[in-house]
């Protein structure tokens, strides 16, 4: 005997759990429809049998019995509104990307410009050079300086000066170099003008003609001198003064070196300067060099 019948069906028709799933309906009819089931005939009332674990999602079919999941089943992300239908949300601006195909493209072409500048250059400059190396060298020069240049001024020669020992002597007067102090080279001095008629000549040259400072040094014993002078063949009415203007001491002819001067015209080109001691002289004097200074007149 079953919940949903009186017995009076075969037991081939008969369902234990009827009771279940039945309508509340009468007992006459099988599905609570309330048609009266005939002998014989299947029951056509029973609700959907349905297998454990089947669901309905929006009046599709799902069963998820042992990770089966039917055909009409969509997952949630899949669908309008889920995961992977959201758009994303926009972050900051991905930084440009160089081209750096277009970059080495420009630098090959800068490198090539510079390769054609340099050739061109060269290439000019060595026409250049062989046009220069054509023509005449006097054009070249023309070119180069003006065609009235200036004549230059000869540069002076330094004004002569000569130490005792190049003097041409005379009249008993020697050399020596007894007494220290002489400014010459060597230290040689012109000595013995104290005889009568001694002499030392000097040949010299200037370049212009003129007045001229002539320097004389000598060395005395500490008391005034003095010699003639006589300038190419012609003596001067003045004597050479040589006054002890250092004030050293009477007798000491070390201390005794000094210098004076006097004015002598020369000649452009050779002259001769010649002390001498004459009539009239005191000649207790020593020469060490004779040098000119400058032109004054």
């Amino acid at each position: 005997m079953t919940a949903g019948n009186t017995g009076s069906d075969t037991p081939g028709n008969d369902d234990p759990f009827g009771y279940l799933y039945r309508s509340e309906g009468g007992e006459e009819g099988a599905g609570g429809d309330g048609a009266t089931r005939q002998q014989g005939v299947p029951r056509t009332s029973y609700n959907q049998v349905r297998a454990v674990g089947e669901r309905q999602y929006g009046g599709a079919s799902q069963q998820s019995g042992y990770g089966r999941q039917s055909a009409s089943y969509a997952a949630p992300e899949t669908l309008p509104g889920g995961e992977r239908a959201r758009t994303p949300q926009a972050g900051p601006p991905a930084p440009p990307q160089r081209n750096h195909k277009g970059l080495l493209i420009g630098a090959v072409a800068v490198v090539g410009v510079v390769c054609i500048a340099i050739g061109v250059a060269m290439l000019n400059n060595s026409d250049k050079e062989t046009t220069d190396q054509a023509q005449p060298s006097e054009t070249v020069s023309t070119s180069q300086e003006p065609a009235h240049k200036p004549a230059e001024k000869p540069s002076k020669a330094p004004l002569p000066k000569d130490d005792a020992g190049s003097l041409k002597l005379g009249g008993g007067a020697t050399t020596s170099k007894d007494i220290p102090g002489a400014r010459s080279a060597g230290g040689v001095y012109v000595a013995g003008m104290n005889n009568p008629g001694a002499s030392a000549t000097w040949t010299l040259n200037v370049e212009e003609e003129g007045a001229y400072k002539m320097w004389v040094g000598y060395g005395i014993p500490g008391q005034d001198e003095n010699l003639t002078l006589t300038v190419n063949g012609k003596r001067d009415e003045r004597p050479l003064n040589m006054k002890n203007f250092a004030g050293s001491e009477e007798g000491n002819w070390e201390k005794g070196w000094q210098r004076t001067w006097q004015r002598v015209p020369l000649n452009k080109g050779t002259n001769t300067v010649m002390l001498s001691c004459e009539d009239g002289n005191k000649c207790d004097v020593n020469i060490d060099q004779l040098w000119l200074e400058k032109k004054i007149a």
